[in-house]
């Protein structure tokens, strides 16, 4: 189901205002499977881009120029204004996107996003030959372990065991320090709608508090008994509060 057009792969369904989903390091476009779902019969377009994190140059793996693609992405689209969603690295490049081209984005959508805190990325992978120390690693990822399954993990074992992957994991782990959004959120007033997995451990509770602190049109809600990837453990809650989110603001 995923289109092939030029250098850009991406999923598309549905007619109208176009929601872009950003996804994160290790997530794939099947992690917005609910959202993917539940939205283009309320009159939405969702687009789910596959971002270069690991075919692009190693100049060109970093936070800045994830955003300048998704630039470029809406432009070969035709897009007018668009509707941000993104999590953990997805959320920091809509972050990072809406400070550089906030003409572009209607409402912008984080869960678990960097931007703010990078133990997210930046702890590295010392064992990355030990599998079962990759597992739990993933496992961590979400309140329910049992949602990291073989194939979730088998592919986060394949990505920190490449050479060349891990080098630009890391390489993003530093990109993502370096362009912290602390001092830029106050200047950003596109409505934001911040959700987040009250029992995140790799970005805590705080973080979120600190967002919804820095940002000037944002608003909280939070989802029980989730870890960082709220859209994919509890997906209908997500999206009944983004959906109301949505209705309240007329977006």
């Amino acid at each position: 189901m995923l289109k092939k057009e030029k250098k850009y792969t991406y999923f598309e369904a549905g007619e109208g205002k176009p929601i872009i989903i950003l996804h994160g390091l290790m997530g794939g476009l099947s992690n917005f499977d609910g959202v993917a779902e539940f939205f283009p019969p309320k009159g939405y377009k969702v687009v789910i881009p596959e971002l270069p994190i690991y075919t692009q140059n190693i100049l060109k793996t970093n936070v800045k120029a994830f955003s300048k693609f998704v630039k470029d992405f809406i432009t070969y689209k035709e897009f007018d204004k668009v509707i941000l969603v993104g999590n953990s690295l997805g959320g920091h490049i809509g972050l990072y996107f809406t400070k550089m081209y906030p003409e572009l984005v209607e409402a912008l959508v984080i869960t678990g996003s960097s931007g703010l805190y990078e133990s997210a990325m930046g702890d590295g992978y010392p064992k990355r030959g030990d599998y079962e120390y990759i597992k739990k690693k993933a496992e961590d990822v979400f309140y329910d372990p049992a949602i990291a399954t073989k194939e979730i993990v088998d592919e986060v074992f394949a990505t920190v065991n490449d050479r060349i992957k891990l080098i630009k994991t890391l390489t993003i782990a530093k990109s993502a320090i370096r362009h912290n959004m602390a001092k830029d959120l106050p200047k950003m007033t596109t409505p934001t709608c911040i959700i987040w997995g009250r029992n995140d451990k790799v970005t805590p509770p705080n973080v979120a508090e600190e967002f919804d602190k820095l940002l000037p049109n944002s608003e909280l809600f939070w989802i029980e008994e989730c870890g960082h990837a709220a859209m994919m453990e509890h997906p209908n809650q997500f999206n009944e509060i983004l959906n109301n989110w949505f209705q309240k603001h007329n977006i």
